[in-house]
């Protein structure tokens, strides 16, 4: 059964750093096209970051400079580095692969960015 497992959510003050992690299981990963989405409360889920097979990467604008999106294919493990954070950061964070005709989900954790 595929599973993609996020980790490293949590509650820091605006202007600081957090890195998330997507560990995936029982899929061949690097055939996958790897994505964080957020979510925040009353909003549709967004597109963050994506990182190709070859590992060229892309970032929402809202992002840009702020993330960093990287893949280890030997450790089936995607990161998001994510520093300067902002209060409108704060969301629910998943991770995706995208295999083309299938595509798989994890469950989120949540980034807060408060004081």
């Amino acid at each position: 059964q595929v599973q993609l497992v996020e980790s490293g959510g949590g509650l820091v003050q605006p202007g600081g750093s957090l890195r998330l992690s997507c560990a995936a299981s029982e899929i061949i990963f690097s055939l996958y096209r790897m994505n964080w989405y957020r979510q925040a409360p009353g909003k549709q889920r967004e597109l963050v970051a994506s990182v190709t097979k070859s590992s060229s990467t892309n970032y929402a604008d809202s992002v840009k400079g702020r993330f960093t999106i990287s893949r280890d294919n030997m450790k089936n493990t995607m990161l998001l580095q994510m520093n300067s954070l902002k209060p409108e950061d704060t969301a629910v964070y998943y991770c995706k692969a995208d295999g083309g005709l299938r595509e798989y989900w994890g469950q989120g954790t949540q980034v807060t960015v408060s004081s």
